[in-house]
């Protein structure tokens, strides 16, 4: 790992597998669906008839023509958590390795000049508007003016005005609400299966999207921390939450050291060790930080801890050897291994 941080030097690096059960993991992670779905199914249901007006159709616009797009292929998914500021700057030469974010990630990859291949977003609230230019450098309207030159994946309840302003290609999906409700509401609509779960949060989409719509065989994962960071930012710039952390849980970050974090991240986080344990694929987390795959006892096993640097090289080594490879008669002899 190549950050910088004080380890607990008694600390395990990896286990066989976490003291809880898969099925535990995952009922811990969906402890909180049905307040979910009585908080916001009127919302969902509003905002679906609003986009299908907007839209006309949503298979027109469906996920599903992205289908198999990487197949086979590695890619790398951005979640907001704070270490993004540490190592995201090195997403902007990623040897042509998709990269699919959260949307709140969308003023610190424009500032940077960095290309995000594709911006998912799930919350139907009017957050979402918030988050295009929250702790960016410049003022709303130049983040909606760059969103013409990217794509975005989001869910078909959405806040409306999410559609009005983003001027790029937009890709439609449903989510798997455990609600007959929803499900009638939304099949009166339109009948529109292109289903991607998600586990309550926008970067469980994006793993989905990645496994199950774009079959990418090794997904890794930055900004995926799950805790505040240990200068207690919850984002890798200034927000709202640094002020007002609220009633925080202690967890251990992949490094054995102790952080703060909110329950439901907790059970964010508990989701996406459940895939890793369940789901076949190769999972690795670059965030060099946060608590994704650890425990008091270690790190799992089914998640590689490699630091992001290693892992875009890992997956193009052979950029090394391209001058002497396409000119022979270059000067370089450079040996690979």
């Amino acid at each position: 790992m190549g950050r910088k941080v004080e380890i607990d030097l008694e600390y395990s690096n990896y286990i066989v597998a976490p003291p809880v059960q898969p099925k535990q993991l995952y009922g811990n992670a969906c402890s909180s669906d049905e307040i979910t779905i009585k908080s916001w199914l009127d919302t969902w249901v509003k905002n679906v008839k609003a986009n299908h007006k907007h839209f006309g159709s949503f298979k027109d616009h469906g996920l599903g023509q992205l289908f198999n797009a990487h197949k086979g292929l590695p890619c790398i998914l951005a979640g907001s958590g704070p270490s993004l500021a540490y190592n995201g700057g090195q997403l902007k030469d990623r040897a042509g390795i998709p990269l699919i974010s959260c949307l709140h990630n969308f003023h610190f990859f424009e500032d940077r000049d960095i290309k995000v291949d594709y911006y998912v977003s799930l919350d139907a609230g009017p957050v979402v508007l918030e988050e295009i230019a929250e702790g960016g450098a410049q003022d709303e309207q130049w983040y909606w003016e760059r969103t013409k030159d990217c794509t975005l994946i989001a869910y078909i309840g959405s806040d409306p005005r999410l559609f009005e302003k983003w001027q790029g290609k937009i890709y439609l999906y449903n989510a798997p609400v455990p609600s007959q409700e929803y499900k009638d509401a939304v099949n009166a609509i339109e009948p529109f299966n292109t289903i991607v779960s998600n586990g309550g949060n926008v970067l469980g989409a994006c793993l989905y999207i990645a496994k199950g719509i774009f079959g990418c065989l090794t997904t890794a994962f930055v900004g995926a921390d799950f805790c505040f960071g240990y200068d207690k930012r919850f984002h890798g710039w200034n927000s709202k939450y640094d002020k007002e952390m609220g009633h925080c849980i202690r967890a251990v970050d992949v490094f054995g050291n102790k952080v703060l974090t909110w329950q439901s991240y907790a059970n964010f986080k508990q989701w996406f060790d459940w895939v890793a344990l369940t789901v076949p694929g190769l999972y690795v987390n670059c965030t060099e930080g946060g608590t994704f795959g650890a425990y008091y006892e270690g790190n799992i096993m089914h998640i590689k801890q490699m630091a992001l640097e290693e892992f875009i090289s890992m997956c193009d080594m052979s950029r090394h050897l391209k001058l002497q490879c396409m000119e022979p008669n270059a000067p370089a002899e450079h040996v690979l291994f």
